[in-house]
């Protein structure tokens, strides 16, 4: 063989893989995706230390901050890196409660701010990145706002969904039990979600990255790829979350019917679980294709016209209380994964990629030649 022949492509043009190319692909997933998980699993791990410490105190102070914690999402000011513990510590000590907790994620968030504006600066990787404020910078400003705000819109309309369903608690018979069992698992489902939204952050990197560069099949492997591994987890997940239903709820909580409650609900946030993996990447595809006015009207036909009125329905109607509201978010979620799913598989990768390149080519800022 030539030695000239010893190269081959990623991939075929009749899109013809093999193993090594499922393998490279799945490598580079995971060094996208692990960072990322890891960076949220330590800001979200500060959120579930207060939440601990907040339930340990009682179900009253438990179902507040859940109550605050909700509110604090949906307006969008949510407060929290590994100085929150020993924060949490420290102002339980004080007696301060569950205004410690909140002080404690208010003073973890703003250092790891600190600490990232600090790196940006200093970092020798950001240099290219980074190199100060310009008027350039606003060079095709509406190009990314057209797909910023759909894209924001997508991430929040899901979001603010689950909180919903911790307010909406509240109106329940016994709303304390109710909204400090949905608050943990609000909580615990916050943590593992992390996982599935790492993935699908490197879903966009990925498959934004092989459009742009006009590699459509490329883009196709990846999602295919991505789609077993956030399956694969996401059945993993889902058992461990099973088999430790009956102890999780000592975490959060002394009371005996906290726990029983808890134990309950962990059966349906592995269902939600598996199904949310799903959607995540398949979302991240969509924001990778620059889909974001379809993915956020997806998620708002899928949450907030079938998810959460099926659960007012089963929450209010037939009384199934908390159950019936985590219901509702299992049918949205369902709804939004198979909506997005159909778009993902009826989609022409060639001219997803056509799509891309002019994107990339037209807002390229002109280099002036110099004098």
């Amino acid at each position: 063989m030539e030695r000239g022949e010893q190269k081959q492509p990623l991939i075929s043009k009749e899109g013809v893989t093999n193993r090594d190319d499922i393998l490279n692909e799945v490598k580079k997933l995971l060094c996208l995706a692990g960072p990322l998980v890891l960076v949220n699993l330590l800001l979200c791990f500060a959120q579930m230390i207060s939440v601990m410490f907040v339930g340990h105190l009682g179900e009253l102070p438990l179902a507040g901050a859940s109550m605050a914690t909700a509110f604090a999402s949906v307006t969008g000011f949510s407060l929290m890196t590994g100085m929150g513990s020993a924060l949490d510590t420290f102002l339980f000590k004080l007696g301060l409660g569950n205004k410690g907790a909140a002080l404690a994620n208010g003073i973890s968030y703003w250092t790891n701010a600190i600490l990232l504006a600090v790196y940006v600066r200093v970092s020798p990787s950001c240099k290219k990145t980074w190199t100060g404020f310009s008027a350039e910078a606003l060079h095709d400003v509406m190009k990314y706002v057209r797909l910023a705000v759909p894209s924001a819109i997508m991430i929040c309309l899901e979001t603010w969904s689950f909180e919903m369903m911790v307010l909406l608690s509240g109106l329940l018979p016994n709303p304390k039990l109710e909204t400090s069992v949905l608050s943990i698992c609000l909580n615990t489902y916050s943590i593992v979600y992390m996982i599935p939204l790492g993935l699908s952050g490197a879903t966009s990197i990925r498959v934004s990255n092989e459009l742009g560069a006009g590699r459509p099949q490329a883009a196709r492997l990846a999602v295919c790829v991505v789609l077993c591994v956030v399956a694969t987890e996401g059945v993993i997940v889902a058992i461990v979350l099973i088999l430790g239903r009956h102890i999780w709820g000592y975490c959060y909580s002394k009371e005996e019917k906290v726990v029983r409650y808890v134990g309950e609900m962990m059966i349906l946030l592995a269902a939600s679980y598996f199904q949310d993996g799903l959607q995540a990447v398949l979302s991240g595809t969509a924001r990778g294709c620059g889909w974001q006015k379809i993915g956020a009207f997806a998620n708002l036909g899928a949450y907030y016209l079938i998810g959460i009125p099926v659960g007012i329905v089963l929450a209010f109607v037939y009384h199934i209380g908390g159950k019936g509201l985590w219901t509702g978010i299992i049918v949205a979620l369902f709804a939004q994964a198979s909506f997005l799913a159909i778009i993902t598989i009826r989609t022409d990768w060639e001219k997803e990629a056509k799509k891309a390149s002019n994107r990339v080519y037209g807002s390229m800022i002109p280099v002036e030649a110099s004098s």
